[in-house]
């Protein structure tokens, strides 16, 4: 097949969109497929056309920002002959233009997927709600248009409004999660330079916004230390987030458990969050809402089981693997009760890298979407 997959953001961004779309595009490359990649030239060092991996990646200038999203002038013209020239079409979404590109796709007869990565959820100030309603129609407006929609569970997918009109044409795959085995005197190393040495620790991750809940966690971290004192909590990630100052609104929250936190930044090395994730003596997931966090695998296949808000979507991992525990969302005292829980009697739910492998597997993943996509192909 001839494939074209359109998102916002490709490589060498990263986060668990862009990694998702990175692992499905290599995968099918490596099943003898041809995958093209139509997206943003996001900095302006980025080249236009680029080869990696396999994948022939197509980016287009900007001129500009709106929230999370930016204005690419020359998209209808690239899309439309990129859609001409490929068999299948797959939207990675959020994507502002989702809508032209499936309109496209069916005016040129070719097969459309579209994958919700999470309905999309903004702060409640006014600005970002107005944002939240238009995307949100124009997204609709593409299922209409698109012949399936996948997203990553369907306990995710049967809890969405957004996906509600369109569940007649859902279809649910497990996300590609990849991630190197921890190394034990790496995970020593990094516990001394972060000044952990004999304590628990607690690691959380992602991207510092409100949908990820860590103002909860923030709450929860002197409901923690008093039932087991000298608890630390480390965080892989960037607190300064271009279209949604939260860390800004809890500052007061980090400054007050300062002697208990610790700040890696952005790990981009996969090796090092490897080690991070593993030398975890538990991983907090508290979010307000979230699809299905790539980083909660990762934990799993590090041998560190989890504390997760009990919401649809992100507890689908806890659920088939038993790897850790769900606690109710929104609520610091639970959190924080779970976290307790998880650090004094971590063996019940530690499971094996095979064991998280038998249910996630980027290698099923990548024949389910092969299939869906030939289905997809019109002679």
């Amino acid at each position: 097949m001839k494939i074209l997959m359109v998102l916002t953001y490709y490589y060498p961004h990263w986060t668990g969109l862009t990694a998702y779309a990175q692992r499905l595009a290599e995968g099918l490359v490596a099943r003898d497929h041809q995958v093209t990649v139509l997206t943003a030239q996001y900095r302006p060092d980025l080249a236009l056309r680029e080869r990696h991996n396999g994948v022939d990646i197509v980016r287009l200038p900007t001129m500009g920002r709106v929230s999370r999203g930016v204005l690419m002038p020359g998209f209808p013209r690239a899309a439309a002959r990129l859609i001409r020239e490929n068999d299948v079409v797959q939207v990675h979404a959020v994507l502002f233009e989702a809508p032209l590109v499936a309109w496209l796709a069916r005016r040129a007869g070719k097969g459309t997927v579209f994958t919700n990565h999470g309905d999309l959820v903004m702060p409640n100030g006014a600005f970002d709600q107005f944002v939240e309603r238009t995307v949100t129609a124009l997204m609709t407006q593409a299922l209409r248009w698109t012949d399936v929609v996948t997203t990553h569970s369907r306990d995710y997918g049967e809890h969405s409004a957004f996906m509600q009109p369109f569940l007649s044409k859902a279809a649910y795959i497990y996300p590609p999660v990849e991630i190197p085995e921890p190394i034990p005197e790496q995970m020593a190393a990094l516990r001394r330079e972060q000044g952990l040495e004999g304590a628990r620790v607690v690691g959380f991750a992602g991207r510092f916004v409100e949908e990820k809940g860590f103002d909860y966690l923030l709450q929860a971290i002197p409901l923690v230390e008093a039932r087991l004192p000298g608890t630390k909590f480390v965080y892989a990630g960037e607190r300064n987030v271009a279209y949604e100052d939260f860390a800004g609104r809890w500052a007061h929250l980090i400054d007050q458990n300062a002697e208990h936190l610790r700040f890696l930044g952005l790990v981009t090395d996969r090796q090092r969050l490897a080690d991070f994730l593993g030398m975890c003596d538990a991983f907090a997931l508290p979010s307000r809402t979230d699809c299905f966090p790539s980083v909660q695998i990762e934990a799993m296949l590090c041998g560190t089981p989890t504390v997760t808000a009990d919401i649809p979507g992100a507890r689908e991992a806890v659920r088939v693997t038993g790897a850790g525990t769900l606690v109710r969302p929104r609520d610091p005292q639970a959190l924080a009760d779970g976290l307790v829980e998880v650090l004094n009697a971590p063996e019940p739910y530690r499971r094996t890298r095979e064991q998280i492998r038998q249910v996630f597997s980027t290698e099923r993943t990548v024949i389910e979407y092969e299939q869906l996509l030939q289905s997809l192909v019109r002679k």
